[in-house]
């Protein structure tokens, strides 16, 4: 089932946001400072791709580097980001097969919005949306 969700994902709109996060992290990487950012972007773009079975997880320790980097990021783009997500989200529910799409959407959410310090694991492993 994931495999035809994601395909299907893939078609309507999936291919198009993981382009636009891979040319926001190419951006990012030529800019040198914001390389951190390029880094989510990339994370992100791939997580984009392919969201059906997998999901998003903290990074273990202490990061007061990208608790800082997250209130710039959501400051310049998060936000953003947040508001295309919901908004494709809305339009994606508005039939029954885009529903799971529309769910696929919003999970995009957090991670748009506060992306360092994240990471993106398979569904299926143990723990997976458990901090550790």
């Amino acid at each position: 089932m994931r495999l035809i969700l994601n395909i299907i994902w893939l078609i309507f709109g999936g291919l198009w946001l993981a382009l636009g996060y891979f040319l926001a992290g190419i951006i990012c990487f030529v800019l040198i400072v914001t390389i951190p950012f390029g880094f989510a972007a990339f994370r992100i773009g791939v997580y984009a791709l392919w969201p059906f079975g997998y999901t998003v997880v903290d990074k273990p320790g202490p990061r007061p580097g990208a608790a800082i980097g997250n209130v710039i990021w959501l400051l310049v783009a998060g936000i953003w980001l947040a508001i295309g997500h919901v908004l494709t989200a809305i339009a994606m529910a508005i039939t029954i097969i885009g529903i799971p799409l529309a769910i696929a959407n919003i999970k995009l959410i957090p991670v748009s919005l506060l992306p360092l310090g994240k990471e993106i694991v398979p569904s299926d492993q143990p723990f997976a949306g458990v901090s550790r």
